[in-house]
């Protein structure tokens, strides 16, 4: 795991050189990726979200595609779309920008929801599937996707099935004061993320990807990860998402959710 360990080192302190004083925010986002995982940045305006998606993306030298999401797209904007060639006679596909390895899409919930589920298969199986052919995601396939919390005017909120799709929700925050002093300084002539250079190869991430599978996990490690999913589905105070026996919390348990004393 020394190898593992290096690699992951040399992605972190490339990211840190551009995004100062968020190591947890920056280590999740790196665990992720090794964990062949997707990562939804979440926090307000000017944080640096754009920012440590472009820059875990140079650091892995992989193709890499930025996608603006408007209420106004669609689908076909997202995964590409089947053109007729008058010169071939034939229908040619022209991949859309999630044909990449590293995707950027940028406020996330800005989109329609049938747009946001053009990703769902992409994410999910590392496919697409236009017109009923399916193509191949190439590996590695990471989204690192942005969006505003606290904005809901004009957006979308992401449902439970694309949630579900990312292995990381995490947020920044605004920096200490002495952090903004080094931004400012780092900043004063380019940006620091313009000079950013690649420091691992994605042929090199993929075997570091598959070296993580291997390692040993205890059977009593696997026991408890599994009777703590089985706790939240069946504690009180979450909510229940079975289809075949709905049981609602208590009004008791209500009252606790939402921060009152219940009663009844």
């Amino acid at each position: 795991m020394e190898k593992v360990r290096g690699i992951a080192q040399r992605i972190t302190d490339n990211v840190e050189s551009v995004i100062v004083g968020k190591h947890e925010a920056v280590q999740l986002t790196i665990i992720a990726l090794l964990c062949e995982g997707h990562v939804l940045i979440e926090d307000v305006p000017g944080t640096g979200k754009t920012v440590l998606a472009k820059s875990v993306a140079r650091s892995l030298g992989c193709s890499f595609r930025r996608i603006q999401f408007t209420p106004d797209m669609l689908p076909s904007d997202v995964t590409g779309v089947s053109m007729f060639n008058q010169k071939t006679r034939e229908f040619e596909f022209r991949p859309g920008p999630v044909m990449a390895q590293i995707v950027l899409t940028d406020e996330i919930n800005r989109a329609t929801p049938k747009t946001q589920s053009a990703l769902l298969e992409a994410m999910e199986e590392r496919q697409i599937t236009v017109d009923g052919i399916t193509y191949p995601m190439e590996a590695p396939f990471l989204v690192l996707a942005t969006q505003n919390p606290i904005e809901y005017e004009g957006t979308f909120p992401l449902p439970e099935a694309q949630l579900d799709r990312f292995m990381m929700r995490i947020s920044l925050g605004y920096p200490a004061t002495a952090d903004e002093m080094v931004m400012l300084d780092s900043q004063q002539h380019t940006h620091p993320v313009t000079r950013l250079e690649q420091v691992v190869a994605g042929e090199e991430l993929i075997a570091t990807q598959q070296q993580i599978k291997n390692v040993l996990i205890n059977d009593l490690v696997k026991e408890y990860i599994v009777k703590l999913v089985n706790a939240t589905r069946k504690h009180p105070d979450v909510y229940p998402v079975s289809y075949t026996h709905l049981t609602l919390p208590t009004t008791k348990a209500w009252g606790r959710a939402r921060g009152g004393g219940g009663g009844g």
